[in-house]
């Protein structure tokens, strides 16, 4: 297993930081490196906010689902799928460039989410800790606002980052499942009970399969938040169904 492999392994999300600041140089090398991730066509379908505000991230605290770890983060990095800038360009030469649709908000996810997984391999290079903060597709008549976010503009993931304590440092990462368990060969194939309880083995702690799901299918799909983010995604879906 060579390094980057190893690394990538051994990469776990951090949630606790500690007071060391991260020096300018570092930062631009992550920014950096955020950039040179695959994108379609080459076009970067981004926009990246450096949000170095206090008070804007004490606000994106509350607003994604009251997480203090965000304020105290030494950098935090909103993601924007942006569909909006190469309107601009195409008017610059004259064009009259159709409104973006649906399939060009999910090819500006997918360049976003690429360049920020490119920021927090980066990033973890240089011993800086990260954690995605999906919650930032939440409430998102409020973000719209404190982020300034115009049509067209949708805040795919933020990425939080600091150095870790040493506790986040000995934490142990979350067990993944089987390549087996996930991959799937030519096409997809749905798994049947036997299967699903054997993905699980020995991943539910104490707990039997059903008790470990119905608590964990409580506090993750049937949550609040969830349902939030669902309702969030309609109001920016208004700027590409329109």
């Amino acid at each position: 297993m060579n390094e980057i492999i190893k690394a990538l392994y051994a990469r776990k999300s951090v949630r606790v930081f500690s007071e060391e600041e991260i020096s300018k140089e570092d930062k631009e090398s992550i920014l950096g490196a955020a950039l040179q991730a695959p994108s379609a066509g080459c076009q970067l379908l981004y926009t990246i906010l450096d949000i170095t505000d206090p008070d804007k991230k004490e606000k994106l605290a509350d607003l994604c689902d009251h997480q203090p770890l965000i304020a105290k983060a030494k950098m935090v990095l909103v993601f924007c799928a942006d569909c909006r800038k190469w309107l601009s360009f195409y008017e610059e030469a004259g064009l009259s460039p159709r409104k973006p649709g649906t399939g060009d908000l999910l090819l500006a996810v997918e360049d976003a989410v690429i360049a920020a997984q490119n920021a927090v391999t980066a990033a973890e290079s240089l011993g800086i800790g990260s954690c995605y903060i999906g919650d930032v597709m939440e409430n998102a008549e409020e973000m719209k606002t404190l982020l300034g976010l115009p049509e067209y503009v949708y805040p795919a993931c933020m990425l939080v980052f600091g150095y870790p304590v040493q506790q986040q440092k000995e934490r142990k990462k979350p067990e993944r499942f089987a390549v087996s368990d996930i991959v799937c060969e030519n096409s997809y194939q749905d798994k049947n009970g036997r299967q699903i309880r054997e993905m699980f083995s020995g991943k539910t702690g104490q707990q039997e399969y059903d008790k470990w799901m119905e608590a964990f299918w409580k506090r993750k799909y049937e949550s609040d938040f969830s349902n939030e983010m669902n309702r969030s995604m309609e109001v920016y879906l208004k700027d590409f169904q329109e």
